[in-house]
């Protein structure tokens, strides 16, 4: 007996004129940003081999990737991510191109997410990789196409969130070197869960460093932060961190983003994916990020070429949502003309519909056997003309408000 033949795999779903749309509406928008930045294309296959995602610093947890096997007997998985493959292409078919590489991707990737979460398994994902240049001029390349990206989807009303992930790195790295307790920590301050950080830290020996490490997801907020964080941080290299996102800071600030910016310095999202700068973007009406990056260096090195390399990824699902939920009128083309011919007369209603189409009129050829049936038709989809073609290819309008 079937079961599963009538509905999607959970995770996904059908996505329905309207909605397919305003998914495309995003992604060609998107495209056109990134070309006209000096962005090229690439694309990557949806099945990677299970290695690519399983290096030496374990990226991403085995349980969340699609797995499959190949002709062979290899473990294979449905692309979890689309930095990696980049990544792995980047050290291969790319390693003798001109640096620094700016490439651009439009495409799927396939995660487990826990029942319930709403978060989809299946996510359209656009977004660039800057790989090479010096790091301090990508990051800033790296923001400004962030929020241009997020400009040209029609979402003025978004917030942007910069941290980095060094300050927590140098800090853990201070008080203790076991893996499974530094993942620990940072989910803790990730969250902001204070209660439960403080009973985290308390096994370690009391310091300027768990203090620091304690007060980081306090630090969040506009230009008065970073006057806090002098005070919490002493030492060289976190003090050299903090100018740097003070930098990115006063940067978006020139760029006109002052009252959409907030600074984070619990913004610690994966600690071993990210070496540097981290920002997340976020729009009205979605509740989680549906843009995020951040500067990466050690990944490229994983596949054997050491290059700096920053990038971010967009949702398009979520912003293809809300793109849908601020427009009351419908986001598909209503064709301006229907073509009827009878029976006798279908070629030369083909040859009509085919001319108007030439000129620029978006016209549908009528598949109805009556005309009272294409009238109808024509009146539901609010279509505002109707074309009656006879056998000589001449034709007769019938408007909205008319009747034979």
């Amino acid at each position: 007996m079937k079961r599963y033949d009538l509905i999607t795999p959970e995770g996904t779903r059908d996505l329905l004129f309207d909605e397919s749309v305003a998914r495309r509406t995003v992604e060609n928008k998107l495209e056109k940003l990134f070309k006209n930045y000096g962005y090229s294309e690439v694309i990557t296959p949806g099945i990677e081999f299970y290695d690519v995602f399983m290096l030496k610093s374990r990226y991403f947890a085995q349980e969340s990737m699609y797995k499959l096997s190949d002709a062979k007997g290899r473990l294979m998985v449905l692309r979890p991510d689309s930095t990696m493959p980049i990544a792995r292409l980047a050290a291969t078919r790319l390693k003798d191109e001109i640096y620094p590489l700016k490439l651009f991707y439009n495409q799927n990737i396939f995660r487990i997410n826990p029942k319930d979460s709403g978060r989809d398994d299946e996510i359209t994902q656009s977004g660039i990789e800057i790989i090479g240049g010096d790091p301090k001029r990508a990051d800033m390349e790296v923001l400004n196409l962030a929020t241009e990206a997020l400009k040209s989807v029609e979402t003025e009303d978004f917030r942007f969130e910069i941290g980095d992930s060094a300050f927590f790195k140098a800090l853990i790295s201070r008080v203790t070197g076991d893996e499974e307790e530094t993942e620990h920590i940072r989910e803790l301050v990730e969250n902001k869960n204070m209660p439960e950080l403080k009973i985290a830290l308390k096994k370690y020996k009391e310091n300027a460093d768990t203090r620091a490490l304690y007060e980081l997801p306090k630090l969040f907020g506009g230009a008065e932060v970073f006057d806090r964080a002098r005070n919490l941080f002493s030492d060289e290299s976190t003090l050299s961190v903090l100018e740097d996102i003070k930098r990115a800071y006063d940067y978006l600030c020139t760029l006109g983003y002052k009252d959409k910016i907030t600074v984070d310095f619990g913004l610690v999202n994966k600690a071993n994916y990210y070496t540097g700068l981290l920002f997340r973007g976020y729009i009205r009406g979605y509740g989680m990020p549906v843009l995020s990056g951040g500067r990466y260096d050690a990944l490229i090195g994983d596949f054997g070429s050491s290059h700096p390399a920053t990038g971010f990824a967009v949702n398009i699902n979520a912003v293809a949502g809300a793109l849908l939920s601020k427009n009351s009128a419908s986001l598909g083309q209503i064709p301006q003309v229907l073509v009827y011919a009878d029976k006798d007369n279908l070629e030369q209603g083909f040859i009509y519909c085919r001319n108007l189409i030439a000129k620029g009129i978006k016209a549908e050829n009528s598949l109805h056997a009556s005309l009272e049936e294409a009238k109808e038709y024509a009146s539901r989809k609010g279509i505002p003309v109707i074309d009656i073609v006879d056998k000589t290819g001449k034709s007769e309008s019938i408007r909205k408000d008319q009747s034979i």
